[in-house]
């Protein structure tokens, strides 16, 4: 159980003094009733609505974006636009962050949540979550760079984690990664001299980017969704 002013303050954004105001105010019901109660005990089943829109009761929320270029990985920054502008407004509450990066002009699956320990999950190396991107290089994708991925390419902070390559055309690759290093996909290929022109993530885990979700869209995952980011 939890107080309601606090609930309404963590789930939208409000401060505490904000949720209270709109609780003394009358616009807020829990389960069809007026509530203005600012230490009324409310549990994640509640129906709680404030102002005609419904609040999302539980303890953390999970998101699927298909980021779009030209968006920053970050809660803020001060001259570029990031993830979380992307973010509806019925879907943001205090602590949000992207849970892992993505290259500003890389595209793609990204997971915005505000639970720090399912994020660490997920990212961590020691989980060995896998991470599949389409890949496209300025030149032809080889035999030589297959074979490479999967022995572990050298890179100046130590040799990476195996990685499976699959050639799809001529230019164009599917690589799955089981680590995060800072732009460790381009980098692998810089080794052999190309470079990466366009480079979107399309699954972590057993989830992948639904085909629904257009690019720049935003939406909460189901619990099943979420469990299957950490499946392998």
């Amino acid at each position: 159980m939890e107080r309601l002013d606090k609930m309404i303050s963590s789930r939208t954004g409000l401060s505490r003094k904000e949720a209270k105001s709109a609780l003394s105010s009358g616009k807020v019901t829990v389960n069809g009733v007026v509530t203005r109660s600012s230490d009324f005990k409310v549990a994640e089943t509640d129906e709680i609505i404030l102002d005609g829109r419904k609040i999302n009761g539980k303890a953390h929320t999970y998101l699927v974006l298909n980021k779009p270029k030209g968006y920053v990985s970050a809660t803020e920054d001060p001259s570029q636009k990031t993830v979380l502008e992307l973010v509806p407004e019925e879907l943001m509450r205090n602590g949000l962050f992207p849970a892992g990066r993505l290259d500003k002009d890389t595209t793609g699956l990204m997971i915005i949540t505000d639970d720090g320990d399912f994020a660490h999950r997920i990212l961590s190396p020691k989980k060995h979550v896998p991470k599949k991107y389409d890949v496209t290089i300025d030149l032809p994708v080889t035999y030589e760079m297959e074979k490479a991925f999967s022995e572990g390419v050298m890179l100046s902070d130590g040799i990476c984690k195996t990685a499976t390559l699959i050639k799809t055309g001529e230019y164009t690759a599917l690589v799955t990664l089981s680590e995060g290093r800072y732009h460790q996909i381009k980098r692998m290929f810089g080794c052999f001299g190309a470079k990466v022109t366009e480079l979107k993530r399309l699954s972590m885990g057993g989830f992948s980017l639904p085909e629904d979700l257009a690019e720049g869209e935003c939406r909460e995952l189901s619990d099943e969704e979420t469990a299957l980011i950490e499946s392998r």
